[in-house]
């Protein structure tokens, strides 16, 4: 007999959304669940109505079969469908898993009605139990909910099978740039409750203390009996005696026999509010009584009393207008793709509080149910994101009747969850799927329900930044360039606020020009911040022998971004699929194991709740930047780094200011009279745990400089000193150079570049593969002057290096006249090679972590000393990386103090590392490279910015390199 789930064929039926599946609904039911996580049985077959025959062997639930070695493999694709098919059509070869597991229902769950729970499946998921059918679901990102109470019996173990069919009609509007994976991804369990039961329960808690519970009650058996009722208590004190409660019956015309409704209504006295920098919580339990005053039901949950509202062109929480430092975030592990555990989830969430983040859009679908707890408790804004992106067909599916309901599905399925959630302050319909009717009928859907909220679209906005007329309250475009959005802001035409669902794409050696960002949005009405694309590279942990994922058993294999040898991290092509999108899917602001790229202390600066606005004679004005917060959680210490090589510390006292206060503190220190440059920095940390730091987690470091330096002091010649050594073709030679100073204007090309279409011009130059010509070689005395030409395919550079002897080394000044043509290069300046030994490099300049002329706010200045192999940082494809800016001196030494020391006319853009630029462009990963045994340096005198154009805005003018005569001059010693 046909299967009559696989008869509907659900799998290419956009109409069908579910069958057989409950209200998604905000009740917390995993107190006393009977969990189900674990192996089960299972089978991959080709498609979803092939014969289950053959053998049997096991997968873990929760998780992804595509990364249990079960032969089908991850894919990764951004825009295209990895599939020709068009929707709602899916491709015939289609692997589809069968679960399988023996369940004993507990003897006591008899008379109670009994339901299943499964977290999410991705795509299409199909529940049976003892070959009967009981439900169809789709929506990869929700929980689907089924009544076994008819299909099992207590006592008596009954065989459950879940079906996940991997592609569908639902894939179309799942099109989410991440990996395609197939399988049960979050927990399944089996929870018994009275047949008289809470079916729903709405939380509206505001900031004035007003307490709303709104209780939906139900009998499975029927009609509801008479004499049911609901309390609550909050903090485990019973809600006030004169609380308001409304029971709705059956002659109310909102009312059916079988749905009742009910509300308990307070003020709560005194109420502490909850905010991002506060999140003050209260424990609420609602009971539903029986007519005998004993407890049918009961449900749990976490309440945040605040409000969220829109005024003007403001988003206001609890009445202030607040700065959204965002970030998006998948769900993700290296190991178990899309499956998270709640660790894992608190381990993301603690670090971005860390990073000085506050807000979290779930792009692009509803996160795990724990994630919202922990944002809650936390304390982080949320842009609850529904599973809906159709890219690579949105425009057709933005109007097409046929998935009409499963966009009103997925809107109303998530806010119908999470609506109690505090941290929850806009709901968003949806990612990069056009605009259309469907888009409409589920905002209508979301107004109606939760009006306490706004709600946003970036496809709706884009038509319009103040259109009243779309359904979008929020001005939320992806990649706008920074002038357009402070033009905007300016223009006098603004009605809305303008937050970036996505912008500073970190892709690779990114996030240039972040803090130019922060500087307009802080300082224009109007602008309140964004999401920067976003947190994590989405490399997945694979063995190189035969290119499988390692899967749970992975762990420990990676540390510090980089995966242990035999491994790599594998990214869209890796796992040998067609069509790709390549490295495209890492883009984060920290590698796959979590460890933070050199970008997320660019904006823990940008964020820092204490600045120093500047120095006076009075002495050091700080202000909070904060909104709702004092200085009482912090300590800080002051530390004054001097050109001389000192760094003096002491313990600083933090005044106290409200938010948007500014008050000056006197000086620490007394600033040394020799002349020298010196640079303030207040080392800012938790005086006390707090639940996403303990004590003495730095939280920022803003810093000033006191005195700029004097002009750097020209060493003199020494006269009859041993000269210079250069050879017939202009080289300098020197013991510890195993490769002599030359020019040079090329760079690994970060991904920015690449996708960005300036690394493609930069071939087209030749850049890549200048060739010098020895125009003339002059000696005389003590100073050699070499003029040499370098060719590219178009173009010349006349580039001249003037060598003397001083004291103790060699001065070397330089200078190269860039043609018009070349009106954009990668650097301008030297590179040369050490010899084999030296390991260490000690720097006064910005540090300790990398820096780039756009990205150096969060590295301050001061003596810095690092082994050599860990300035590199290893962005998952190789690129330009361990770049320091700001150098003003530096020393790479031996074990045994040898070495060599250089002196830099100005501050300047310095990297050192094991590879040459064309190490690092040859190769796709980086168990590829070979490090050397010297060292190549770059001193540059120009560097270009980093920008985001992989994704966005390029970096701005101010940062490019441009043509005709750059000038530096540096001193070379021997230790």
């Amino acid at each position: 007999m046909t299967d009559p789930l696989v008869a509907l064929r659900p799998w290419e039926a956009p109409e069908v959304t579910s069958w057989g599946r409950l209200p998604m609904n905000a009740v917390d039911r995993r107190s006393g669940a009977l969990p189900l996580d674990g192996d089960w049985r299972f089978r991959l077959l080709p498609a979803p109505d092939a014969p289950v025959g053959g053998a049997w062997t096991t997968a873990h639930v929760p998780g992804p079969w595509t990364t249990q070695d079960t032969g089908d493999l991850p894919r990764y694709t951004n825009v295209t469908m990895p599939f020709a098919e068009f929707p709602p059509h899916s491709p015939a070869a289609n692997p589809t898993g069968v679960y399988e597991r023996e369940v004993d229902v507990p003897a006591e769950w008899a008379g109670r009605r009994i339901v299943l729970q499964v977290g999410a499946a991705e795509s299409v998921l199909l529940a049976h139990v003892d070959g009967r059918p009981v439900g169809v679901s789709k929506d990869s990102h929700l929980a689907a909910e089924f009544d076994l109470t008819a299909v099992v019996r207590p006592g008596v173990r009954s065989v459950l099978r879940l079906t996940v069919v991997k592609w569908s009609d639902a894939s179309h509007v799942e099109d989410q740039d991440h990996w395609w994976h197939g399988g049960i991804t979050r927990s399944v369990l089996l929870y018994a409750t009275d047949p008289l039961h809470l079916a729903d329960v709405t939380v509206r808690a505001r900031r004035d203390g007003g307490l709303r519970v709104d209780c939906a009650v139900r009998d499975s058996r029927g009609a509801l009996p008479d004499g049911w009722y609901v309390t609550g208590d909050l903090d485990g004190e019973p809600l006030a005696q004169d609380a308001e409660f409304d029971r709705l019956n059956a002659e109310d015309d909102r009312v059916s026999d079988f749905l009742g409704e009910a509300r308990i209504q307070t003020d709560v006295p005194g109420v502490r509010t909850w905010n991002a920098e506060q999140p003050e919580l209260y424990g609420l339990t609602v009971r539903l009584h029986r007519p005998d005053g004993t407890v049918a039901d009961a449900s749990h949950h976490r309440v945040g009393f605040r409000d969220v509202e829109i005024t003007g062109r403001d988003l206001l929480v609890n009445g202030e207008r607040v700065f959204v430092r965002g970030v998006n975030r998948h769900d993700f592990h290296p190991l178990t793709g899309r499956t998270v555990s709640y660790d894992d989830m608190r381990a993301d969430l603690v670090l971005l509080k860390r990073f000085g983040f506050n807000a979290v859009r779930t792009a692009h679908y509803p996160n795990d149910p724990a994630f919202y707890d922990l944002a809650d408790e936390l304390g982080l804004y949320v842009v609850d994101e529904a599973d809906i992106e159709s890219h690579d067909h949105a425009h057709e599916i933005a109007d097409d009747p046929r998935y009409l309901n499963a966009f009103v599905d997925r809107v109303s399925r998530m806010v119908r969850r999470d609506k109690n959630h505090p941290s929850v302050i806009v709901w968003s319909l949806g990612n990069e799927s056009d605009y259309g009717a469907n888009h409409d009928a589920a905002a209508g859907w979301v107004r109606r329900h939760d009006p306490t909220r706004p709600l946003q679209y970036e496809g709706a906005a884009k038509r319009g930044w103040a259109d009243p007329d779309v359904a979008s309250d929020i001005a939320c475009p992806m990649y706008a360039p920074l002038e357009d959005c402070v033009a905007h802001a300016l223009s006098g035409e603004q009605t809305k606020p303008l937050i970036q669902c996505e912008y500073s794409h970190a892709m690779g050696n990114s996030n240039g020009t972040l803090a130019d960002h922060w500087a307009a949005i802080e300082s224009t009405p109007g602008l309140q911040g964004g999401f920067i694309w976003e947190f994590w590279d989405h490399g997945i942990l694979q063995r190189v022998s035969d290119g499988r994922p390692v899967g749970r058993a992975g762990a420990g294999l990676y540390d510090n971004g980089v995966a242990a040898p035999g491994h790599r991290w594998a990214y869209g092509g890796d796992f040998g699929e067609s069509p790709h999108d390549g490295a495209f899917v890492a883009d984060g602001m920290v590698f796959p194991d979590r460890t933070p790229k050199p970008a997320m202390y660019e904006h823990r600066e940008t964020a820092a709740p204490v600045r120093i606005r500047c120095f006076r004679h009075e002495g050091i004005v700080l202000a909070n930047h904060q909104h709702f917060r004092g200085f009482e959680w912090l300590t800080a210490t002051w530390e004054l780094a001097l050109a001389d090589g000192r760094t003096l510390t002491g313990p600083a006292e933090l005044p106290e200011l409200c938010p948007g206060e500014t008050a000056a503190v006197p000086l620490p220190f007394g600033i040394p009279s020799d002349g020298g440059e010196a640079w303030l920095t207040l080392r800012v940390s938790t005086a006390e745990d707090q639940a996403w730091a303990p004590a003495g987690t730095e939280v920022c470091a803003p810093q000033i400089r006191l005195r700029a330096p004097g002009p750097a002091p020209v060493p003199a010649p020494v006269p009859g000193g041993p000269g210079v050594e250069v050879d017939g073709e202009g080289l300098l030679r020197h013991p510890l150079l195993a490769a002599a100073p030359t020019l040079s204007l090329w760079r690994a090309p970060t991904d920015n570049d690449e996708l960005g279409g300036i690394a493609p011009r930069w071939r087209a130059w030749g850049l890549d593969s200048l060739v010098r010509k020895v125009v003339s070689v002059r000696r005389d005395h003590d100073r050699v002057t070499v003029h040499a030409e370098y060719a590219g395919t178009t173009g010349v550079v006349r580039h001249r290096q003037e060598f003397t002897a001083v004291e103790g080394g060699i001065r070397v000044e330089e200078s190269a006249e860039l043609p018009a043509e070349f009106d954009d290069v990668a650097r301008v300046g030297s590179v040369f090679e050490t010899v084999a030994g030296p390991d260490l490099l000690e720097w006064f300049g910005r540090g300790p972590w990398e820096s780039y002329p756009d990205r150096a706010a969060g590295a301050p200045v001061g003596h810095h000393r690092l082994p050599v192999d860990e300035l590199f940082t290893p962005y998952l494809r190789p690129q330009e990386s361990g770049g320091r800016h700001g150098v003003r001196r530096f020393t790479l030494s031996a074990p045994d103090a040898t070495g060599l020391a250089v002196e830099l006319d100005e501050p300047r853009q310095v990297s050192v590392s094991r590879y040459r630029a064309e190490d690092l462009t040859a190769v796709a990963h980086h168990d590829e490279l070979v490090p050397r045994a010297g060292c190549v340096v770059h001193i540059d005198a120009a560097h270009r910015g980093l920008g985001t154009a992989s994704c966005g805005p390029d970096t701005l003018p101010s940062y490019l390199v441009a043509p005709g005569v750059h000038r530096w001059s540096w001193t070379l010693r021997t230790l």
